[in-house]
């Protein structure tokens, strides 16, 4: 064949009778541009995130991180669709007791958001920054995170337990739940819309915790948390700011249920106990320390300090790989893996629960010689995305009842601040696994956006000997998986919506023509 009889250039190119389309030619480019950018959003976004957090000042010495405020902007208006929805539905009154994620955490979450907003209020009032302030822009999910906690639907599991006397008869971590959403509510808001439930609730559940034997109730029949009766304990102080009304008294005696005999054997406060005798029931655990940590500065200042230093004593664990807060004490082993609803995974003895909330205990205790190793842990293991998004605490959230709770507890846990006269102590260093992480983001990262565009241009150098079957059939297919991706990702299904994007990189299947024969 002479030069004048090739193909010419201006024409599509004939493999073996096939028609190689300019459909197929931009479906092949598409798919390239497509997981360049997937893979750029999903890896190497993550990594210089998770960089630029390390470098804000806040995590070494106090104040609220700038990350904070970006999530609180990314998650308000999904929390308030998501909370508007939950409150129209009927879901809270069709599971059962045992549904744990289902029933308690939507309730935790909104409180956790609530509690993030009115920190990141204070400060905004503090310094007067060019936009608008939090009660403004996240008027909506406060209501709506409001309406979630006290809406009696949402307590169909409590109901189950105490009947119509839910709201009068223990059921501290419900009850809590309630008097913490209101008190938030009427801080950011100034609406005195649910004073009268607040105040029945704060005086009934402190009259009920001071008449009790050892200053212990129960969250539900035969279960009593004492982490939970602290927080509630908290709560009731933290409302007279909202009533005018003074449990300082109340407060001061509350801590009997938590000191001497109602202590563990280290002297922390148990995990569980049975309320009737004021005994320990087993070990203090990560998840229970790291939880009361956040809440008894406030309260018993002194106690509080002993309690850190016990805790830190027998949980924390710095390793060469990666530091935290163990979820059972040293002195118990075989236990380094583990997993439960409460404690979350537990890997190689850290407990992630207990780590998490640990960030938030460290800084309201002012050791930021924790605090700093955990919240470079936290940023570089929450996979942070480019719209604000947290995609590991996503994923590990309940997708059908509570899709949020991870995502405000770590807003929660950023925005905690040291009390008042705590001593503030600095220091600590990035463990090795925030470099691991970082390191492997960037390399897959890298790694397959140049797979991509080497594999693409190989692709374009030898497209003439490519045959393609059933062009248009593959065409169509390919559209509508990126149509049906598109939908699905609207919905905020990110999971589904990656699923279909790969399925999609299947498309189109070719075949390349043999080399002929010399000769």
């Amino acid at each position: 064949m002479t030069k004048s009889e090739s193909t010419p250039p201006n024409k599509p190119v004939v493999n073996g009778g096939l028609e190689l389309g300019k459909p197929i030619i931009a479906c092949r480019i598409l798919n390239a541009i497509l997981m360049i950018l997937l893979f750029a959003v999903c890896f190497l976004a993550p990594a210089i995130i998770v960089i630029r957090n390390l470098s804000d000042p806040s995590i070494r010495t106090g104040g609220i991180p700038k990350g904070a405020w970006k999530l609180h902007r990314a998650l308000s208006p999904n929390y308030a669709r998501w909370a508007q929805q939950r409150v129209a539905s009927n879901r809270g009154l069709e599971l059962s007791t045992s549904d744990i994620s289902g029933t308690e955490w939507p309730l935790f979450g909104s409180v956790f958001y609530l509690w993030a907003t009115e920190a990141l209020q204070e400060d905004w009032e503090a310094k007067k920054p060019a936009f608008d302030a939090p009660n403004i822009y996240a008027k909506d999910a406060i209501d709506a995170a409001t309406a979630l906690v006290i809406d009696p639907k949402q307590a169909g599991w409590v109901q189950q337990h105490y009947g119509t006397n839910y709201l009068t008869q223990e059921n501290t971590f419900y009850r809590m739940l309630v008097i913490s959403a209101l008190t938030s509510h009427a801080r950011l808001t100034g609406s005195r819309e649910h004073l009268e439930l607040l105040r029945s609730q704060v005086e009934s559940l402190s009259a009920e915790i001071a008449a009790s034997p050892h200053g212990l109730l129960e969250d539900y029949p035969g279960e009593c948390y004492p982490g939970d009766v602290v927080t509630a304990i908290a709560m009731i102080r933290k409302a007279d700011s909202v009533l005018g009304t003074d449990h300082s008294e109340f407060c001061a005696q509350a801590i009997r249920g938590f000191e001497g005999p109602r202590a563990d054997k280290l002297g922390l406060v148990p995990y569980a106990a049975d309320s009737r005798n004021g005994t320990a029931v087993g070990w203090s655990r990560g998840c229970g320390n790291s939880y009361v940590s956040l809440f008894s500065p406030g309260l018993w200042p002194d106690q509080a300090k002993k309690w850190y230093e016990l805790y830190e004593e027998h949980f924390w664990q710095q390793g060469k790989v990666m530091a935290g807060f163990r979820e059972f004490p040293k002195q118990i082993t075989g236990s380094d893996w583990y997993a439960d609803v409460d404690s979350g995974p537990v890997i190689g003895g850290i407990g992630f629960a207990a780590s998490a909330f640990g960030v938030g205990a460290a800084r309201v205790n002012g050791r930021f010689d924790h605090a700093y190793p955990l919240t470079a842990e936290m940023y570089a293991t929450s996979w942070p995305l480019p719209n604000g998004t947290l995609a590991l605490p996503r994923l590990l959230s309940n997708a059908a009842d509570a899709p949020y709770l991870g995502e405000s507890a770590i807003l929660f846990i950023q925005t905690r601040s040291p009390e008042n006269d705590v001593v503030i102590k600095t220091g600590g260093s990035i463990p090795t696994l925030v470099f691991i992480i970082i390191g492997g983001q960037l390399v897959i990262g890298l790694g397959v956006i140049t797979r991509c565009i080497f594999s693409l241009r190989g692709w374009l150098k030898n497209r003439s000997r490519q045959v393609v079957m059933l062009q248009q059939a593959q065409f169509k297919g390919w559209l509508g998986l990126l149509l049906v991706t598109l939908i699905v990702l609207l919905f905020g299904k990110m999971l589904i919506a990656l699923i279909l994007l790969l399925v999609a990189q299947f498309f189109p299947r070719c075949r390349q023509l043999q080399k002929p024969a010399a000769g």
